[in-house]
């Protein structure tokens, strides 16, 4: 991304208008295609409203809701387009809703004591899930009669096609196929993952040699290492994808496959070479293309990455492109655009998966702008749709331990890292238990960060990049730095430069440090975090109105960013403020 100072405001500082609806494409990562609808104006308003007013202004935003429903039956619904035909400009055609620079978060700096300003009389994490559960579910009912009609009237049709041209086939072939519809990668993504590729599996030992649906559940193992932090799926589906290919040689579903888990081990060199080749044999598999996004990022090649977005919106418009479109962009600092690309995401999801994947987006991305409240909305929504879907539970207690709510934040985060001990989490959880004073507790959180990088090792997982977060805080400052100088070796984005940067401060190397967080903060990101590296490493090397200037920045974009952190970055303020 090209880079510019981190203090300027964001490119593109659209006006946003409040627009919102409950449903629209069947999306997540699989290679089917995808449909959609475009709920325009319906819905408006939501996702300002729920979440923020009082018991009155809830029951009229819900009649609104209703009403604008109401008028939607009168209209046809709109086909998902892509990004760019959408307007971009202007009060009365904005995509975005209320988000990350909602009322209040100029003024939402801690107390003393960590609690919020967020104001009094807030739901309950519980309170929010029923209030969205309860205004989407109508609309969610009547797009999935809708869509089930379509899909029982197009099985009709194919049908007495297939039937009129005489292309009947054996018991076996109608096994294979029926088998395989059934655990597509879309359909693994919006049900039961377990019980999916227990069925793939079952179907394998009588069909070994389909390999779609080897292809199928390599992907699936790849899905199942993600959601429950078990990197030892990996070598189990690197061998599926491996059968594939055996049976049906560069065939682009086992290609896309391959780059996919090459990309969650962060091989992210050979996840851009696998992508590449499954998009020479399909040029338009949406796997593929959102892979080679997501590797061109982590690679740090990030206009690169912005032309592969442009390219895949070209070719496969859809939820899981406009999440990787809204990611470039925020890397940018444009955090306008990328929330109503997302917002049109979420407009567009139909599937209790979409819908729980794309409001968590959204919900981290009000966090990293300091809107707790905003936040804790979208993660309800996603909650509503999902309520064991573990991004949003790990956000939730975030935003809560960020805006005072240190009990709730506790409870859940103990909840997650009992089923999912992945290292953000734990470093969270630790990090929450250190600042109220248990270091025990702390420590236990933090020991089992280095009991996953072993694990992830061992699966062929490069974890240098988490290992140098955590080690460089809260293990061995040494190993630390060892982690950062291999990661940044092998791609140089702004999560290594920051990484690194913070490794050698801690090592007592400043000097070395400094332009490597100031790299870390040239695109523009707004990273709460990233910031405050740089302040204090700046305020080590002696620049101190520039270390003045982004421990404040730090504090007014986030003030809860890290539990430890953001104290630290109030203290160091204090003692130049004292200081001159």
């Amino acid at each position: 991304m090209a880079p510019r100072t981190n203090d300027t405001a964001p490119e593109n500082e659209e006006n946003r208008a409040t627009t919102g609806a409950d449903a629209a494409a069947a999306g997540g990562e699989g290679d089917e295609g995808k449909a959609g609808t475009d709920a325009g104006e319906v819905g408006k308003g939501i996702g300002a409203e729920l979440g923020t007013a009082g018991a009155d202004e809830r029951v009229a935003a819900v009649r609104r809701v209703r009403a604008a429903r109401r008028r939607e039956r009168q209209e046809p619904l709109q086909p998902v387009r892509r990004l760019r035909t959408r307007p971009v400009q202007g009060r009365s055609g904005g995509l975005g809703a209320a988000g990350p620079q909602g009322p209040g978060v100029e003024g939402a700096e801690p107390l003393e004591d960590g609690t919020g300003r967020s104001g009094g009389g807030e739901e309950t994490p519980d309170q929010r899930i029923a209030t969205v559960r309860r205004t989407a579910a109508a609309g969610r009912r009547r797009r999935a009669l809708h869509l089930a009609g379509c899909t029982a009237l197009l099985a009709i049709a194919l049908t007495a096609g297939s039937i009129a041209l005489g292309t009947a086939h054996d018991t076996t072939d109608r096994s294979v196929k029926a088998a395989s519809a059934a655990v597509s990668p879309g359909l693994l993504a919006d049900g039961d993952l377990d019980a999916g590729i227990s069925s793939l599996q079952a179907h394998l030992r009588a069909q070994p040699r389909d390999f779609s649906s080897w292809s199928t559940l390599g992907l699936a193992y790849v899905e199942q290492a993600r959601t429950k932090g078990d990197p030892s799926r990996y070598p189990q589906a690197d061998q599926a994808f491996k059968r594939s290919l055996s049976l049906e040689p560069d065939n682009d579903q086992a290609l896309a496959g391959r780059a996919a888990l090459a990309a969650a081990r962060h091989d992210f060199e050979d996840a851009l070479k696998y992508a590449d080749q499954a998009l020479k044999v399909n040029p338009y598999s949406e796997r593929a293309l959102c892979t080679r996004v997501d590797a061109l990022v982590e690679l740090g090649r990030y206009a690169d990455a912005t032309k592969a977005a442009d390219t895949a919106d070209d070719r496969r418009p859809g939820i899981p492109v406009f999440t990787r479109y809204a990611y470039v962009r925020e890397l940018r600092g444009d955090v306008r655009t990328a929330e109503r690309v997302l917002e049109q995401a979420l407009s567009s999801a139909v599937t209790p998966g979409d819908i729980a994947y794309v409001a968590t987006q959204l919900g981290q991305l009000a966090w990293n702008q300091g809107d707790y409240d905003t936040a804790l909305t979208h993660y309800a929504r996603a909650l509503a749709a999902d309520e064991n879907y573990v991004p949003a539970l790990e956000g939730r207690a975030r935003a809560q331990a960020a805006s005072g709510d240190r009990t709730g934040a506790l409870k859940n985060l103990k909840d997650v890292v009992s089923r999912y001990p992945l290292p953000g989490p734990l470093v969270e959880l630790g990090e929450l238990y250190e600042a109220a004073g248990d270091k025990v507790k702390a420590d236990d959180q933090y020991a089992l960060v280095d009991a996953w990088t072993a694990l992830a090792r061992a699966n062929g997982v490069n974890a240098d990049l988490d290992t140098a977060l955590a080690a460089a805080d809260h293990g061995d400052k040494a190993s630390a730095l060892r982690a950062a100088r291999a990661e940044w070796d092998r791609r140089r984005t702004v999560h290594t430069a920051d990484a690194l940067a913070w490794a050698l401060h801690v090592n007592g190397k400043d000097e070395e440090a400094l332009p490597y967080t100031r790299r870390a903060t040239a695109t523009g990101y707004r990273n709460a975090a990233f910031r405050y590296h740089r302040g204090i490493i700046e305020r080590a090397t002696g620049h101190t109105e520039d270390a003045r200037a982004h421990l404040q920045a730090a504090l007014k974009l986030n003030p809860g960013f890290s539990p430890l952190g953001a104290r630290e970055a109030r203290t160091a303020l204090k003692d130049l403020e004292s200081a001159k």
